[in-house]
């Protein structure tokens, strides 16, 4: 079987509501998923953005979104998580390029950008000690611990 993630919101490669936007509501897209390989104990959700800060010329990749820990028991997050009460005790959440924990939805300065939603599922849990990691520092840590991967694509931004 295979790890696939989807969203009621937007199929793979088509445009983002304008409600899951800086120019919406901000608020982070209905996701679920199935086809967790045997093993899994955790899963990891990291939505990012390589087209910034211009598509026509791409220097960083901004980092939307990043939670870690999810349980294998989970299969869905809905439209809207509040990152205090809305996420499964004991997921753990990472630093966007805002700084700050939580979803931030697209709000490209320019042109049409393409955001990637990933999942991963591990064959561990990452280790408390992670604290709230940047993005780099949570993929070092499951390096090694891969068991599937799945991508969502979503685009948004003017053409």
């Amino acid at each position: 079987m295979e790890l696939v993630l989807k969203s009621a919101a937007f199929i793979d490669g088509s445009e983002i509501p304008a409600r899951l936007t800086c120019h919406g509501e901000d608020r982070s897209p209905p996701l679920c998923w199935s086809g967790l390989p045997e093993g899994t104990q955790s899963l990891v959700l990291i939505v990012d953005d390589p087209d910034a800060p211009d598509p026509a010329a791409p220097r960083m990749v901004w980092d939307h979104w990043v939670l870690f820990n999810l349980p294998p028991t989970c299969c869905e997050l809905l439209e809207g998580v509040d990152p205090t009460v809305g996420l499964p005790a004991g997921v753990g959440q990472g630093l966007n390029s805002w700084g700050r924990t939580g979803y931030g939805g697209p709000c490209p300065p320019v042109g049409r950008h393409r955001y990637f939603h990933r999942l991963y599922a591990l064959d561990t849990r990452l280790p408390e000690e992670l604290g709230t990691p940047t993005k780099d520092r949570l993929l070092l840590a499951m390096e090694e611990h891969i068991l599937a991967r799945a991508v969502l694509v979503g685009v948004y931004g003017e053409e």
